[in-house]
């Protein structure tokens, strides 16, 4: 993910690796499905937009080869800098901000990104120049709106606590920017960027072990936050921490809907 100022869950925290780590479980098989389709191969020129992890980089060089090129950008680039050897160049860049690191892009994609950047228009701009005509944009964002809880099987006491704390999540969010309702929006954003053929597809795991994991993460990465706002305790997170760690509770995470088209 990228990360602007008031971005609330940043790359450094400890916890970051873990939620990467989830991320790669959860969406990865999605993400390289969407990539196989367009035929991805050697000589292709990528843009990873607000890399975060490297699943997806390693994945596209290996894909493009030592003829192709994946630029990997982030505003916070600790995580990925580690493959940053070629066909891969890892900048520092805000895409929400900057002008794209160059054109004539085979693809862009972005990750889970753009819900959380403050200027969403003019990065799904940037993210279209960069492309070549003919070129593919996959956008892959979530949408908490559209399925708001962590627990979809609210049927005791823990899962209602569990999606309490899920609330307080999605209101820091929002408090910080982000747009809760983004993934839904894309197909359409995608065709007033211009885009052509566009097409789209959701998934939505409802319970998994990476699920449980990035939920964790999370928790704990944010523990201080929800506390500070008033919006849980930290007997309210014990338990809730507890009650994940056992193993017993189904869940969800937000739909990811994955956005794509060609630049005409």
């Amino acid at each position: 993910m990228t990360r602007t100022d008031g971005y609330l869950l940043d790359n450094r925290q400890t916890e970051a690796g873990e939620r990467f780590d989830a991320f790669a479980a959860l969406f990865d098989p999605t993400t390289f499905r969407h990539l196989e389709a367009f035929g991805v191969g050697p000589g292709w020129r990528c843009w990873e937009v607000g890399a975060g992890g490297t699943s997806v980089v390693s994945w596209l060089a290996k894909k493009v080869g030592p003829t192709g090129r994946v630029v990997a950008t982030d505003i916070d680039t600790s995580r990925v800098a580690v493959a940053a050897r070629p066909p891969v160049e890892v900048r520092t860049h805000d895409v929400g901000a900057h002008e794209p690191p160059g054109e004539g892009f085979d693809l862009v994609h972005a990750r889970l990104v753009l819900v959380h950047v403050p200027d969403r228009e003019r990065a799904l701009r940037s993210m279209g120049k960069a492309l070549r005509p003919g070129g593919r944009l996959l956008v892959e964002d979530a949408d908490p709106a559209l399925q708001p809880l962590l627990c979809p099987d609210e049927h005791g006491p823990e899962q209602q606590l569990a999606n309490r704390l899920r609330q307080g999540f999605r209101r820091l969010l929002a408090d910080r920017g982000a747009d809760l309702a983004y993934g839904r929006r894309l197909p359409r954003l995608l065709r007033e960027a211009g885009l052509c053929r566009v097409e789209a597809d959701a998934y939505f795991p409802v319970t998994s072990p990476a699920c449980a994991a990035l939920e964790s993460a999370t928790i704990r990465q944010i523990r201080d936050q929800l506390v500070a706002a008033g919006l849980a305790t930290d007997q309210d997170i014990d338990r809730h921490l507890a009650n994940v760690a056992s193993g017993g509770m189904d869940l969800a995470t937000a739909p990811m809907i994955s956005a794509w088209g060609r630049k005409g």
